[in-house]
């Protein structure tokens, strides 16, 4: 194999192509719009799953390469590039989890984390901004070795450590169709034009199954749009990241907050609304009280390549021959991206895997005639 063609520049595009490029493989990714621009930069970042506890297996084995991993790779492109994607470990303390506390902790032993059960005094010194009353009894759960990334940083980092790396990206590009002959695929038909490699990937998010439901079997992926907001703060009025019923605080580096998010079912529609806007708001206020004195600078949508349970579609697609998949990481596209990426890669040169690849595989029981048929609902 010397060339292969990549169908998607998000996270997980950019990363699969870094990694071939190393390799020694010549690339070239093909993108409807621009690099980075639909869900890698909308998320959050955290390099986690939200409650990891709730995820299955191959989910964890992926999130935990990725954790260990990312820093390397991180200070490279960042070395490369001259955009730092500003990895820093925050710590993630969880509220209100007392009905899955023993579950948590269970799963945190069994997998090796760090953590720390605190109450009172104690919350209020990991994160004094928190709104707690002076004689609140909640418990909260702080793992101080969880990290993050700036996500328009990172994808911005990544785009430019290709191009120096040598990697073409075709920006503006909608890929048609696949060229294949006797069930082998060699090509791409776009509206620019036929790009021809001797693999294909599709890693292009939510609209993977879209692309291939025309031709073949899809995998059970559709959008989730999540609505995040971000606040014009200042450095210092919130320190960790903090998740409490489902909405999590983020505080970047320049004092700015994110606040997140919502899964909504919308098919591809990526409008935000006033209601989301206040709902969203009045949570961060709820957390981190402070943020009543600083504007809402921004409120965005992004949409999230949803899969019934969460685990990723990676490997060959059993109809075409050369057609691999690299898709379906729902909110997870960020901390398990790295190893799935990778794992993609083990499989495209022939390589020991860095996980056992079996789950991951595009599978019969997978596999749809219709992706509109698809009951995201059933999401973690």
């Amino acid at each position: 194999m010397n060339k292969t063609i990549i169908i998607g520049a998000g996270i997980i595009g950019m990363l699969t192509a870094r990694i071939l490029c190393k390799a020694g493989i010549s690339v070239t990714i093909i993108e409807q719009g621009y690099a980075g621009q639909e869900s890698s930069w909308a998320g959050g970042g955290i390099i986690s799953p939200l409650y990891p506890w709730r995820y299955s297996e191959p989910v964890t084995r992926l999130a935990k390469w990725g954790q260990k991993n990312y820093p390397e790779n991180l200070n490279e492109i960042h070395l490369n590039s001259g955009v730092d994607p500003e990895y820093t470990e925050s710590g993630l303390l969880y509220l209100d989890i007392e009905e899955e506390l023993e579950q948590a902790s269970l799963w945190e032993q069994k997998q090796g984390y760090d953590f720390d059960t605190l109450s009172g005094e104690d919350l209020r010194r990991i994160e004094p901004g928190l709104g707690l009353a002076p004689d609140s009894d909640k418990t909260g759960w702080f793992t101080p070795s969880i990290a993050q990334v700036r996500n328009p940083r990172l994808v911005r980092a990544l785009q430019e450590d290709l191009l120096r790396l040598g990697v073409t990206i075709e920006q503006q590009t909608q890929a048609l169709s696949f060229i294949s002959e006797k069930g082998c695929v060699n090509g791409v038909l776009t509206d620019k034009g036929s790009f021809y490699g001797d693999q294909v990937v599709v890693a292009g998010g939510a609209w993977s199954a879209r692309l291939l439901e025309k031709w073949i079997k899809t995998p059970k992926i559709a959008p989730v749009k999540g609505q995040m907001i971000v606040f014009k703060a200042e450095p210092g009025v919130v320190s960790r990241i903090v998740l409490s019923k489902g909405r999590y605080v983020i505080p970047r580096k320049d004092g700015r907050v994110v606040l997140g998010s919502t899964l909504e079912f919308n098919d591809f529609d990526k409008t935000t609304t006033d209601d989301v806007l206040q709902e969203l708001r009045q949570e961060a206020c709820r957390i981190i009280p402070a943020l009543r004195n600083y504007p809402v600078e921004k409120q965005w949508a992004g949409l999230r390549p949803g899969s019934i349970d969460g685990v990723p579609y990676i490997g060959e697609h059993p109809e075409l021959k050369n057609l691999y998949l690299n898709a379906g990481h729902f909110r997870n596209g960020v901390v398990i991206g790295l190893a799935s990426c990778q794992l993609l890669v083990n499989q495209l040169l022939g390589q020991k895997a860095i996980v056992d690849p079996i789950p991951y595989r595009l599978t019969e029981e997978r596999l749809v005639s219709d992706s509109k048929d698809i009951d995201l609902r059933l999401a973690i």
